[in-house]
């Protein structure tokens, strides 16, 4: 076997086993990249539902305390929230804000 085959060989068989080694690492690569791309986008939507599930537990207790009132209580604590004025809309609060500085 002479210099001439050995090149030769290597030409065949070496060049593609190199050239598919480096595709596998590009590849593996990208993949690594995408799967810590969807852990982080994991790990945030367990954090919305972590404080979505609190709020929802929040409620839940409120309607526990409702119907195993008495209900006398509760009748004079809703009759209180409705004599409350209604919280300013933004738009309503930006508007009354510009009327006192126009003043």
């Amino acid at each position: 076997m002479g210099p001439g085959e050995v090149f030769i060989a290597f030409i065949v068989i070496g060049l593609p086993v190199l050239f598919l080694t480096y595709m596998a690492r590009r590849f593996f690569s990208f993949r690594e990249k995408q799967l810590e791309a969807d852990t982080r986008l994991a790990a945030e939507k367990a954090a919305q539902y972590a404080v979505s599930n609190a709020e929802l537990e929040a409620r839940v207790r409120v309607l526990e305390k409702i119907v195993t009132d008495g209900g006398m209580e509760t009748a004079a604590q809703i009759e209180a929230l409705r004599d409350l004025p209604p919280a300013p809309t933004p738009s309503k609060a930006k508007q009354a804000a510009l009327a006192e500085k126009k003043a």
